[in-house]
């Protein structure tokens, strides 16, 4: 009797295995998870980017910045379409322009600074691409008391490609809440 019932225990322990397969594969093949063993790897490198992006924007370091991007690598945000490298990079020294302008404006106040954070994530990776979307919040403190206030916020649509094993963006689509022409489509974009 012993026998049997250890007979009908591996049934039922190799039933629910292949039901977990099989779920595994469903949702998989329904495009809800596709998690591969660098699918961690990969994220923590593209977060990394994230990071440094918001940093380089930041600080309007237009090396750094237009280094992050691909060779070919687009950049669709408020003041327009910036394609390549030194496209972009061009774009962030006329933001560095715009702050020096802000800057003798204001004085003898200290200078006011932007400080962008981006957060939520998702992201969709295919071996050597990704896609992502991600809400970024701006804060400012351009006033008097240099107190800080959310100064815009939206999302962005991104796509990467890893070069020379290093995520880079390769197209960045940065939606503006603020700005009647930039704000996001009301559909959900995530998939």
């Amino acid at each position: 009797m012993k026998k049997l019932s250890s007979c009908k225990d591996l049934w039922v322990k190799a039933l629910l295995v292949l039901s977990c397969l099989c779920t595994v594969i469903a949702v998989t093949a329904a495009g809800k998870m596709r998690y591969d063993s660098n699918y961690a790897s990969d994220r923590a490198e593209i977060e990394d980017l994230l990071g440094r992006y918001s940093f380089a924007a930041d600080w309007q370091d237009a090396d750094v910045y237009a280094s992050l991007f691909t060779e070919d690598g687009v950049l669709d945000w408020a003041r327009g379409v910036a394609r390549g490298r030194e496209a972009i990079h061009d774009e962030v020294i006329g933001m560095r322009s715009a702050f020096a302008i802000q800057e003798a404006e204001a004085a003898p106040l200290r200078p006011a600074r932007l400080r962008h954070f981006i957060t939520n994530l998702v992201l969709d990776v295919n071996g050597d691409t990704a896609k992502g979307l991600a809400f970024w919040v701006e804060f400012d403190n351009r006033n008097a008391e240099r107190k800080a206030y959310s100064g815009a916020y939206g999302y962005s649509e991104d796509e990467y490609r890893k070069v020379d094993g290093e995520w880079l963006f390769s197209f960045r689509k940065i939606y503006n809440e603020e700005m009647a022409d930039r704000t996001a489509p009301m559909e959900n974009p995530a998939w």
